[in-house]
């Protein structure tokens, strides 16, 4: 089953022509939590060959731990974060997973975190496959 979702207002949508997931888990480093606005994002790693997007996208430059640039994709209307793309793993991308498809969303499973080293202390959950960066 592919994966869909889409931003708040519903401009953009996407779809991952996936069975599953390569990655679900809790990205705890600092730029996804500013993203988010929470303590953590819920990110679900997919193959980017496999992902159409369509509608008013807009992307934004970071810079990631590695040096090269990690690209924040989000809804040039409503501004909901849709992913994260890293010029250092360039087969892959990284769906923000509250904007998968509400059905969808709820049979996630994540079982790793992601940059533990900048986990907040206060947050205790821990999942089966911690990585103190990305793995």
């Amino acid at each position: 089953m592919p994966l869909t979702g889409h931003c708040l207002c519903k401009a953009v949508t996407y779809k991952a022509d996936v069975d599953a997931p390569l990655l679900t888990g809790y990205d705890h480093c600092d730029d996804c939590q500013r993203q988010s606005g929470s303590t953590y994002s819920l990110v679900v790693v997919v193959p980017k060959d496999k992902l159409s997007v369509t509608g008013p996208l807009k992307k934004w430059e970071g810079t990631g731990s590695s040096g090269k640039s990690v690209w924040r994709w989000f809804c040039g209307d409503c501004g909901s974060p849709i992913a994260h793309d890293p010029d250092a793993a360039p087969e892959i991308i990284a769906l923000k997973g509250g904007s998968l498809d509400t059905e969808i969303k709820k049979t996630l499973k994540p079982e790793h975190e992601i940059w533990t080293i900048g986990k907040l202390p206060f947050c205790q959950e821990k999942l089966e496959h911690p990585h103190e960066r990305m793995p």
